[in-house]
């Protein structure tokens, strides 16, 4: 008698932009979406450690070894781990095709979906033109950002002692800036061009902290945003309904309704 197994409750999960080894990582809320995961395959798309911070500085807590442990758990279990290093963690990139602990790790993938569809998942600093022609301006951009992110953690602090839920400050005022606005949009074209070029209908993608999910001239794009500013993943359904997960939206929506079954989410992130 075949043994029955209960479905995984997702066919992918994408998350990018950890940046483990900082204080911004939001590793507890991370640590919290993974255990309500059991995907099929989850996509780890680039910045998962930051490399940067750690050449600087060292910065490491038990949580931030959990989260590694976890996905390791993930693999062993059965699911299918593959790891896009992105800018922050490039010397990842030097073992491409390499199997790590039972995660493969590749500079880019092609990814079909449950619907027939082709999404090229990438970590996106490829093309971003700071990082790629002037990577001493990404380096002030970081520290500047490192800064953000710190005043987005003290207001924090003082949010929950109030009684209030996560809201991230940084990303409010990213969002505010003309300059970044604009520098997002490109971006985002840019990846739908490169993704039309290799034939894609799609692509996947982080590195700009922006969760999104639209179609750009028949390409539909993808960012799965960040685990410092949004708490957002990527997750794709069985039937090949893709979805942005706004994790602590997810987490209020649970507090109301404390009876929601594991595996269940919410609608796609506004």
């Amino acid at each position: 008698m075949t043994k029955m197994t209960r479905p995984r409750s997702h066919r992918a999960i994408w998350i990018s932009d950890v940046h483990l080894a900082t204080r911004g990582c939001k590793a507890e809320l991370l640590l919290e979406f993974l255990d309500q995961c059991d995907p099929e395959q989850l996509f780890l798309v680039g910045d998962i450690f930051d490399g940067w911070r750690l050449i600087r500085s060292w910065y490491w807590k038990p949580t931030h070894s959990a989260i590694i442990q976890r996905v390791l758990a993930m693999a062993r279990a059965g699911t299918k781990v593959i790891y896009v290093p992105g800018n922050h963690d490039e010397m990842a990139r030097d073992y491409e095709g390499v199997h790590l602990a039972g995660v493969l790790v590749v500079n880019e993938y092609m990814y079909d979906s449950a619907d027939g569809r082709r999404f090229l998942v990438i970590h996106g600093d490829q093309f971003d033109a700071i990082v790629r022609y002037a990577k001493w301006l990404a380096l002030v951009g970081d520290w500047a950002y490192q800064i953000a992110i710190w005043a987005n953690n003290w207001v924090n602090r003082i949010r929950g002692r109030l009684g209030y839920p996560y809201w991230s400050l940084s990303k409010y005022l990213k969002h505010k800036v003309k300059n970044a606005v604009e520098y997002i949009s490109s971006f985002e074209t840019a990846l739908a061009t490169e993704a039309r070029r290799r034939g894609a209908d799609g692509v996947i993608c982080g590195h700009i902290h922006h969760a999104e999910m639209r179609m750009i001239d028949g390409i539909l794009y993808c960012n799965d945003g960040d685990w410092v500013e949004s708490c957002t993943a990527l997750v794709e359904h069985h039937d090949g309904r893709f979805e942005i997960v706004d994790w602590p939206r997810e987490c209020l929506r649970r507090a109301a309704a404390p009876t929601l079954a594991r595996g269940t989410w919410p609608v796609a992130a506004e």
